[in-house]
């Protein structure tokens, strides 16, 4: 029983969490919708200004971190601590062009310190995504 596997473990990360949705919009307008000031409130909270260069180091009323890789169009890399967490986890945001003008969404969180983070954390992405999605709708 000691070998059961448990959704979201890993052998080296802890647990890790990736969503992803895809739509019918540009690459350009999905790296906006993450990068711009409004889309840096959907997914990182209020008040949250980033400087997206490695090395920048953000605070935000959900948490901090440090911005590690940018790949402007593709791919975002991070870390985030909220406060109740004993050590930051890893947030890798990428935009992934598919046909015709649709463009996938998807963030992945790992170095996460358990079960009930890793569904605390799954909710977020989602509500982000739906949010997204409104948005997207909407314009």
């Amino acid at each position: 029983m000691d070998n059961e596997k448990i959704i979201g473990q890993t052998k080296s990360v802890g647990f890790q969490i990736g969503v992803r949705r895809t739509f019918p919009i540009s690459q350009e307008q999905a790296w906006a919708l993450i990068t711009t000031t409004e889309g840096v409130r959907t997914w990182l909270g209020e008040d949250t200004s980033v400087i997206f260069e490695p090395g920048y180091k953000y605070h935000s009323k959900t948490g901090t971190g440090e911005i590690r890789i940018v790949k402007p169009l593709e791919q975002l890399r991070l870390t985030w601590q909220k406060e109740e967490w004993s050590k930051p986890s890893t947030v890798q945001i990428r935009i992934l062009p598919k046909e015709r003008n649709k463009t996938t969404i998807s963030f992945h969180q790992e170095h996460l310190s358990d079960q009930t983070v890793r569904e605390e954390m799954k909710g977020h992405w989602e509500s982000v995504l739906d949010l997204i999605k409104e948005r997207v709708q909407n314009s």
